[in-house]
């Protein structure tokens, strides 16, 4: 059992379980019998006309989303199968056995029903596939027509490996559609000279690119990067920019659309987008949200960031720009995540901020509750704020813009939705307000404004209770930094017990002692 190998292309689409259930009964339903149906012609004739009729129904997005529902059936009751199996359930591996046969006859009806001209390859696939599932129920059924322990035991490892067989051959059977479709899709994009034609193919592009990492990985491998940046360099296409660099943005989140991007000089194509005024701002703010994914600090690929550099003051000058003429909190909170990025690989971004008074702009747009409206754009700021604070210059920026009062809110933040996505934001901006403050408190200036605005007590309280912070141990990490470096620069601002236990020991042990703290000690 364990050499059974589910093809990693089945994405599994969080939603609520009862949902799931509730979309996916209509394909479960009575399907043993129903397959006998849905293998048969309705007529003897060809009706061909009945057929243009049903496939019309749908778009090839839609098609392709019912495919993959089926395929996730199908891969769900593989792995059912095997662990029935493990238990010698052998009634159950058989039934679920008949079920996934019938899966798999439905989902290749349904899909050569949509399909045009399918080739002799994809039957070959397909063909593969069917005769191995109908050989898989045949010995199922054998196994429940026999009492005989030994019999059975020896028929189990035929079993397996009839099961890794049939799980490996629908992968490919699945890898090989997907590949197909994404192929079509870029060939339409491709050859299509209508802007209406060209946007269905691209929408249905970035529908698959939802599906998950594996499907970025087909797309990018069957040129898709290349394909959408030709469509970025002409200029009758200018109304599907948005549309195209936002499909771009999801295909780079995997090694091989960096490695496209890098061979078809996306970035400096994106730095000739940011920076013509002539592009609407839906334009550059997906424009932004491609260059805050390739500047990712989690992506552990960076070959393409040697091009990055070469173009960055022009795309961190537009960036700043963006930020600071943004109509809405999107488009702020793209223009600012792609700065955030920026700022993590490389000192010369925040020296570039510093000259362009990114500052005073990222200051000031935290006071627009219409612009910096959630925790993730005040994440975005901050993180600038906390990595341009290792230069000496940015003390005084950060006390002409009142960023201190700015650092105190944040220290204070809350989740107003309760959603973990939301809790975690918090705690970052928790978190980077504290570590600026530590960072920006070397200089007594900033530290007088902070102790005058109440920020030890704050820090205390944030050490002390663990629901202030939402139990982050980052936050308290970061809050005794920034209170050890306070208290050295105002020791009178201390009572004696907190001085004893959060700034007199070793970091770890008050680090120790307030993780251990109950909520009603504080």
């Amino acid at each position: 059992v364990s050499s059974l190998s589910l093809p990693s292309s089945m994405h599994l689409i969080q939603v609520d379980s009862v949902q799931r259930w509730m979309e996916d009964l209509k394909l479960m339903t009575d399907c043993e019998c129903m397959c006998i149906l849905q293998s048969k012609p309705i007529s003897i004739e060809k009706d061909e006309q009945n057929e243009l009729m049903l496939s019309s129904q749908y778009s090839t997005c839609d098609n392709l989303q019912l495919l993959l529902k089926r395929a996730w059936i199908i891969s769900t009751e593989l792995t059912r199968i095997a662990h029935k199996l493990e238990k010698n359930r052998w009634q159950r591996v058989h039934s679920m056995t008949v079920r996934v046969n019938c899966h798999v006859r439905s989902m290749i009806n349904e899909y050569n029903m949509f399909t045009r001209n399918s080739s002799e390859e994809m039957h070959q696939f397909e063909k593969l596939l069917i005769d191995k599932c109908s050989e898989f129920t045949a010995f199922t059924e054998r196994c429940i027509q026999t009492e005989d322990e030994e019999i059975l035991k020896s028929m189990k490892s035929c079993i397996n490996e009839t099961l890794s067989t049939v799980a490996q051959y629908f992968g490919q059977l699945i890898e090989f559609v997907l590949t197909h479709e994404a192929q079509n899709l870029l060939r339409q994009i491709e050859l299509s000279g209508s802007v209406y034609v060209t946007e269905s193919a691209i929408s249905s592009l970035f529908s698959l690119t939802q599906e998950g990492a594996h499907l970025c990985r087909i797309i990018a491998k069957e040129g898709g990067v290349v394909t959408l940046f030709k469509i970025c360099r002409q200029d009758c296409f200018r109304c599907l920019y948005p549309q195209t660099l936002r499909t771009l943005a999801s295909i780079c989140c995997v090694e091989e659309g960096m490695h496209q991007l890098e061979k078809v000089d996306g970035i400096l194509c994106l730095a000739d987008i940011l920076t013509d005024n002539s592009h609407s701002e839906a334009t550059h703010a997906e424009a932004a949200a491609v260059i805050a994914q390739i500047t990712s600090p989690h992506l552990t690929f960076t070959q393409h960031l040697s091009s990055f550099l070469e173009n960055m003051e022009e795309i961190v000058t537009a960036l700043v720009k963006l930020c600071q003429e943004a109509s809405s909190g999107e488009v702020f909170l793209l223009a600012s995540a792609a700065l955030a990025n920026i700022t993590f690989f490389d000192t010369m971004a925040c020296e570039i901020l510093l000259q362009l008074n990114a500052m005073k702009i990222l200051l000031a747009a935290c006071s627009d509750k219409r612009i910096v409206d959630t925790p993730y754009s005040r994440d975005q700021v901050v993180t600038i704020l906390a990595n341009m604070s290792v230069l000496d210059q940015c003390a005084s920026e950060i006390i002409e813009g009142n960023g201190i009062q700015l650092l105190m809110e944040m220290l204070f933040e809350k989740s107003s939705s309760g959603s973990s996505a939301e809790l975690a934001a918090c705690e970052r901006v928790q978190q980077k307000s504290a570590v600026t403050l530590a960072r920006l408190s070397r200089d007594p200036e900033v530290a007088d404004a902070a102790v005058k605005l109440s920020c030890i007590p704050r820090l205390i309280k944030l050490c002390r209770s663990p629901t202030e912070r939402n139990n982050s141990d980052s936050v308290l990490v970061a809050c005794l930094a920034a209170l050890r470096r306070l208290a050295v620069m105002s020791p009178d601002g201390l009572e004696d017990l907190d001085f004893q236990q959060l700034v007199k020991p070793r970091l770890v042990d008050s680090f120790l002692l307030c993780t251990n703290m109950e909520e009603s000690f504080v």
